[in-house]
């Protein structure tokens, strides 16, 4: 959603999380492109994801069926990417949160990422996020910048190049911590 400055502003956010576990584990994926550029997603994905939390997907799952094969793992929380069409961007936002503990995790799928940080920085700023999940490039990526984490899970299914191995994303979250990885496959 834009508002009147056009800026972004999150445009959904779940509850804070109030269980009593002492760390959580998020799966993050983006860039599945189901069943466009792939059938389905790799199995390989239930075996990494099984034990998470919540799945984070960065957009571009080009049909909902994906959320709803996630959501058999986890809860899912998602936005939609630039390949969705009609049907997945009237039904998830472009800007969307979680809160885990005291931190807050912003997704979005393309935040002008080939321009660099800035709109991500203003996206952080404006939000008051923790971390920032992005898709896109479907490249992996996790950047620290002080304490605010930058992280791009890649793509299962549709790997940058030919030289490049398919990905997704964990976040171990504590209270005090937040420990990112990126696992290929």
């Amino acid at each position: 959603m834009i508002n009147s400055n056009s800026t972004e502003q999150i445009t959904q956010t779940t509850p804070q999380d109030s269980s009593n576990n002492t760390t959580k584990l998020i799966g993050l994926i983006s860039d599945t492109h189901i069943p466009k550029k792939a059938h389905y997603l790799p199995k390989r994905i239930l075996t990494l994801f099984e034990n998470v939390d919540y799945i984070i997907h960065a957009g571009d799952l080009v049909d909902l069926s994906v959320i709803d094969e996630l959501k058999q793992i986890a809860p899912v929380l998602a936005v939609h990417g630039n390949m969705d069409g009609l049907t997945v961007t009237e039904t998830l936002p472009t800007l969307n949160s979680l809160k885990i503990f005291n931190w807050k995790i912003g997704v979005m799928h393309d935040p002008d990422i080939y321009f660099g940080l800035t709109k991500i920085r203003e996206l952080t700023k404006q939000n008051d996020l923790d971390v920032f999940v992005y898709g896109h490039t479907h490249v992996a990526n996790i950047t620290w910048e002080n304490k605010t984490l930058y992280i791009n899970p890649g793509s299962p299914t549709v790997p940058p190049s030919i030289l490049s191995k398919p990905s997704v994303g964990l976040l171990r979250i504590t209270k005090e911590t937040i420990t990112p990885q990126i696992i290929e496959f």
